[in-house]
């Protein structure tokens, strides 16, 4: 029985399985039939594997938005990327996210690791966390500028397609158009925006919107001279196209921006890690000195360390920033300052810090007002005039607190290092041994119980101290000679902690520090000034070019070169700014009103030549020594970036190696060498006495 029982058993399943196996292949065929099989295949086309490097960098920036310290280098990621992903909301949020996952990668297991090792050392955790910081900026920024360095070489091959592209169409419109199909490069992108942008019903309107958003200056003249070529039309010169040539001489300005960037890199490369470097090593340094050289604990461990290692801290700061401002290479970095909704523009919307800031602001139309606003123009700065105030007078209040805290803490230094150092009778070279330390630590412990009776006490006695000596159990039995020693080296200690307090000199101290930091924003400002005056000699052949390109184009006159001159400015763009606006109401006028107000020759002579222009010849005439002496001009052009990449990296490397050259001086050589003789002068003195 039980045997039919399973023979049915099976014999059921087997006509199951068959029976389901004929309803699977009849609905399969009908499904083949129909469109389920279309939607199949569109879904393969869309559908994402397990893990998606896209989706997580995705959700990573919605993530990193929400963290408060990190949204800060979020939105200062972003402002960079939006510049060169026109449009671009997704290339945006992925760029921005893998280059802070990047930074963050490097950065954290370092801060890991430092907490671990440093958490018995506040003060060196400090230091490192400051260091680290510094870095996560390094880091950022290298990895910001290397794209847009990347994307101006992808420029070099989207001209060269442009140049076959408008021999096969010979339209710059559907030239641009075929080339930037190519979605794997940036440029493509910005091609794309320039075609929307010529066959717009206002190109020139259009065309002055992407002035302000191009990563560079080298498309706003590519898109300048294509918009004027489809405007006016392309011509033949020297049996070449006009247009053509101009694209030419724009890759031929690019090639040479390229190599000064690959030539300032290569310099600056490591001078700012460099010029952090000293803040890793002044622990070290301190711990070999201290351990191979015992008499300088005082020096190192007291007040005179301290003030050393905080100099050295900003003597650090100062160049990190300096060489960082020295270091930029014109790239978007320049262009994306948040100039919306700063905190200092919400501080100065509160009326009394309004009131208070105003009294600050020199009067309009002062002669003070009018050397700060020149400031402002000169250095290209963003900050509005209140803005720059309300930085100069927070910068003050801040310093002067932190002097105060600093003073106050070095009094309690110089007070705790009396208390728990080891009191030995003469200095000796390298490290106590064990049992003399325990000799000295008790001896600094009876010293101690004294200097507490009397702490506070300016006024004590030797007689005093000497009466208390005498009635500690550790002096029953010395010898006169052993607690009149006693008596001097404890009085010593106690003047030295009756006198750590703050002082009024210290005070002014910091008032004095705080009118140094007050004064800091504007010669920063001063600086990048003279740095930027470096610069102008490659601004003008800059001018050169862009004037080389236009002189030849029909309907172009001096107010369109001006225009362009004023656009692609960096230096120069107050004085032409000003011509601009002055032309109308005389146009010699206006340019010879220019060239007062500037000093560099070379510019003054580009003037004359648009002075000629005006009144007397064509352009093209007014210009021809461009075009003759175009060869002379682009080696110039390399002779001048050279100069200037190698004084940039003079005045860099003097500025970056300056907090490790004071390290190794400052902190290092001179406190050996000075303490050194001092302890052994000392000891010669106490041995001499003993004989």
């Amino acid at each position: 029985m039980d045997n039919n029982v399973i023979k049915y058993v099976m014999i059921g399943s087997g006509a199951g399985f068959l029976l389901l196996l004929a309803i699977y292949m009849i609905i399969s065929k009908k499904m083949q039939k129909s469109e389920y099989k279309k939607i199949q295949q569109l879904q393969q086309g869309t559908k994402q594997n397990n893990f998606s490097a896209e989706i997580l960098f995705q959700k990573l920036y919605l993530a990193y938005i929400k963290i408060p310290f990190i949204k800060r280098y979020v939105l200062k990621i972003r402002r960079r990327l939006e510049i060169i992903n026109v449009d671009d909301e997704y290339s945006t949020r992925k760029g921005t996210a893998r280059i802070l996952t990047k930074a963050l990668c490097i950065v954290i297991p370092i801060l890991i690791i430092t907490v671990l090792i440093t958490s018995t050392n506040i003060l060196l955790m400090c230091i490192l966390l400051i260091f680290e910081v510094f870095m996560i900026d390094t880091i950022i920024d290298g990895s910001v500028d290397k794209i847009d360095t990347n994307i101006l070489k992808e420029q070099i091959d989207f001209f060269s397609e442009i140049r076959h592209a408008y021999h096969e169409y010979n339209m710059v419109e559907e030239a641009i158009y075929q080339v930037s199909q190519d979605d794997e490069k940036n440029v493509s992108r910005q091609g794309e925006k320039i075609y929307e942008i010529l066959i717009s019903n206002d190109p020139e309107t259009e065309l002055e919107k992407y002035y302000d958003i191009a990563p560079n200056s080298f498309l706003k003249e590519f898109a300048g001279v294509s918009y004027l070529t489809k405007e006016f039309g392309d011509r033949k010169v020297n049996r070449a196209s006009l247009y053509l040539k101009n694209v030419n001489n724009i890759t031929q300005e690019m090639q040479l921006e390229i190599l000064k960037r690959d030539k300032l890199n290569y310099v600056f490369q490591s001078l700012s890690v460099i010029s952090i470097a000293p803040i890793l090593l002044l622990e070290p340094l301190k711990n070999w000195a201290v351990s191979n050289f015992s008499f300088t604990a005082s020096w190192y461990q007291g007040k005179p360390g301290m003030i050393v290692q905080i100099l050295i801290l900003l003597l650090t700061f100062v160049s990190y920033v300096l060489v960082r401002r020295l270091k930029d290479n014109g790239s978007t970095g320049m262009q994306v300052k948040n100039t919306e909704n700063p905190w200092q523009a919400r501080l100065y919307k509160k009326k009394i810090i309004k009131k208070i800031v105003d009294l600050f602001i020199p009067k309009i139309g002062s002669k003070e007002y009018r050397k700060v606003q020149q400031y402002l123009k000169d250095s290209a700065s963003h900050l509005k005039m209140e803005w720059l105030y309300i930085n100069r007078i927070c910068l003050a209040i801040v310093t002067c607190i932190v002097s105060i805290i600093v003073f106050a803490q070095l009094h309690v230094i110089a007070t705790s290092y009396i208390y728990t150092e080891p009191t030995t009778e003469y200095d000796i070279i390298g490290d106590l041994s064990e049992k003399d330390e325990r000799k000295a630590m008790e001896l600094t412990e009876q010293d101690n119980k004294v200097l507490d009776q009397f702490k506070g006490k300016p006024k004590t006695t030797k007689a005093e101290i000497q009466l208390a000596v005498k009635r500690l159990k550790y002096y029953e039995e010395a010898e006169d000679k052993e607690i009149t020693k006693a008596v001097e080296r404890i009085e010593g200690k106690l003047k030295v902690i009756n006198s750590e307090y703050l002082q009024w000199f210290e005070l002014l101290l910091a008032f004095l520090f705080a009118l140094i930091a007050y004064m800091a924003p504007i010669w920063l400002l001063i600086f990048q000034v003279k740095m930027r005056q470096l610069e102008m000699e490659d601004e003008v052949m800059q001018f050169q070019t862009i004037i080389l390109m236009l002189m030849r184009i029909e309907r172009v006159n001096v107010e369109i070169i001006l225009e362009w001159l004023e656009r692609y400015s960096n230096i120069f763009r107050p004085q032409i700014t000003k011509c601009v606006n002055n032309y109308e109401a005389g146009a010699w006028e206006a340019l010879e009103a220019m060239k007062e107000e500037v000093s560099y020759t070379q510019f003054i002579r580009i003037i004359e030549s648009l002075q000629a222009a005006v009144e007397k010849i064509p352009i093209t005439d007014a210009f021809d020594e461009l075009d003759s002496e175009r060869d002379y001009y682009q080696e110039k052009r390399k002779e001048s970036n050279e100069r200037l990449t190698k004084r940039k990296g003079m005045i860099g490397k003097a500025i970056g190696f300056a907090p490790m050259v004071c390290l190794f001086v400052g902190y290092l050589i001179i406190p050996l060498v000075f303490i050194g003789l001092k302890s052994m002068s000392s000891s010669f003195s106490s041995m001499t006495a003993m004989k």
